[in-house]
């Protein structure tokens, strides 16, 4: 079942189309409430989701993508919880599953890719929130410029502007030897 059919059979009442769509992305939408701040509370945040998401399909666009549409529910989920809690919570990567992984030859290669993955994500994690989000949608959700501007609720070019200013940052931070 597409998302389309899913989508328009759930807005009729019918779960077990609607959990077609909460296996299909619940994944992603995971990785993009904890990326975004939620932390050990992703779970919390994702279920808040879905649960709006369901409550709103009557007025979801017939055509429109629904995986932006999600995330952006997600996204604002997140930023009500971090706001609510007052502080900014630790950013990690959940990597199993969500990577593919390669186990280097040799030690010292497993070694130094680590201390390049810890070095980055503390750069990522000491960005200012907004570059923050926009790194974190563009290159660890893959999201393209437009989808990022819909799930974080910007215009175009200010993901432009905060992608290229996030990336700016880090480069400054970490420099060539993490490229």
């Amino acid at each position: 079942m597409d998302d389309d059919e899913a989508i328009a059979r759930s807005a009729r009442g019918d779960l077990t189309a609607y959990e077609v769509l909460v296996a299909r992305y619940s994944a992603l939408a995971h990785r993009t409430a904890f990326l975004l701040g939620a932390g050990d509370e992703a779970e919390d945040v994702v279920q808040e989701a879905f649960v709006k998401a369901y409550r709103h399909l009557s007025g979801f666009r017939e055509g429109a993508p629904f995986r932006p549409w999600l995330l952006r529910i997600v996204a604002n989920e997140t930023h009500n919880l971090t706001r609510s809690r007052g502080r900014r919570s630790s950013l990690e990567l959940r990597l199993g599953g969500t990577a593919e992984t390669r186990v280097p030859d040799d030690p010292q290669d497993a070694a130094v890719a680590t201390d390049r993955r810890t070095r980055l994500l503390a750069a990522v994690r000491a960005l200012p929130e907004r570059e923050r989000q926009a790194v974190v949608c563009r290159y660890f959700l893959q999201l393209s410029e437009a989808e990022t501007a819909q799930v974080l609720g910007w215009p175009v070019g200010t993901v432009k502007s905060g992608t290229h200013r996030g990336l700016a940052l880090l480069r400054e931070e970490v420099g060539d030897e993490l490229a």
